[in-house]
């Protein structure tokens, strides 16, 4: 039941970036995203790439010319599909996602559990294939949504898929609050999201690390709150921290320095 219901985030995560981009024009497949140095083609480029790859596709023989974005041997990895993708208009790059996204769900059903339990053939981190396929919904989502701040069409911020993404980006602040930010044991840090997507997760400190606590305490050391929106871009590495600090986005309650000091160390993406 846990493979089908990350199957059928994937199925609608790839439904809503195709009825999304189905009506761009040639202008909009060109213009730049959040996501440093990608268009909104680009964007789609790279699912069309991660897919293909978990179909044991073979990779272009391409070199793609160095760029500043390109930071790690991922980066240039990343880069091979998407740069080799350039030269076709947006309406191809759609019309390859939509064919490798519909030979990837018929795939999926067809996979026993011992291929998901085994370790994916194209991680970097050596997880289980089940494990990563969790977190292509969240990485296909991610870029989803640099399309849609590009081309200012918000939407797609609420449902299954959404509270997948939440769940795993406020569940990988355990290690910010306690290691990164330095915050101090017995401390408490709570974390409200006020919309779109709506929840509070509150973390005490013991030791190295925060776990959450409930109830949420009526008055933590600090508490910080900001629409989903801004979480999931400081989350993903798409919004300069200082800017958004400067900006006003996240109230602060409690110890301001210690939360400023988390919205600094909240990227939890590479």
């Amino acid at each position: 039941m846990q493979d089908q219901a990350t199957f059928d985030k994937l199925e609608q995560v790839w439904q809503s970036i195709g009825k999304l981009c189905e009506s761009f024009t040639e202008r909009e497949w060109k213009m730049p995203t959040d996501c440093p140095g990608w268009t909104v083609q680009d964007n789609v480029a790279h699912i069309v790439d991660y897919e293909s790859r978990l179909l044991g596709r073979p990779v272009p023989e391409h070199t793609p010319p160095q760029r500043p974005h390109m930071k790690n041997d991922l980066g240039k990895r990343n880069e091979i599909w998407v740069d080799w993708l350039r030269s076709q208009t947006g309406a191809q790059v759609l019309d390859a996602f939509r064919e490798v996204t519909a030979e990837r769900l018929r795939v999926l059903p067809t996979l026993s559990a011992e291929v998901l339990a085994a370790p994916s053939p194209i991680s970097t981190r050596g997880e289980a294939l089940r494990d990563h396929l969790a977190r292509r919904v969240v990485d296909c989502w991610a870029h989803e949504q640099d399309i849609r701040r590009a081309v200012s069409r918000p939407g797609h911020d609420t449902g299954a898929v959404v509270t997948h993404v939440m769940d795993r980006m406020l569940g990988g602040l355990g290690p910010i609050v306690a290691r990164r930010a330095g915050a101090p044991p017995n401390s408490t840090v709570a974390v409200a999201l006020t919309g779109p997507y709506r929840h509070t997760l509150a973390l005490r400190v013991e030791g190295d690390r925060a776990i959450p606590c409930d109830p949420i305490p009526d008055l933590p050391t600090v508490r910080l709150s900001m629409d989903s929106e801004t979480f999931a871009c400081l989350c993903f590495g798409r919004w300069d921290a200082e800017k958004v600090l400067e900006s006003g986005r996240v109230l602060f309650a409690g110890d301001r320095e210690l939360g400023r000091t988390i919205v600094r160390q909240m990227t939890v993406t590479p």
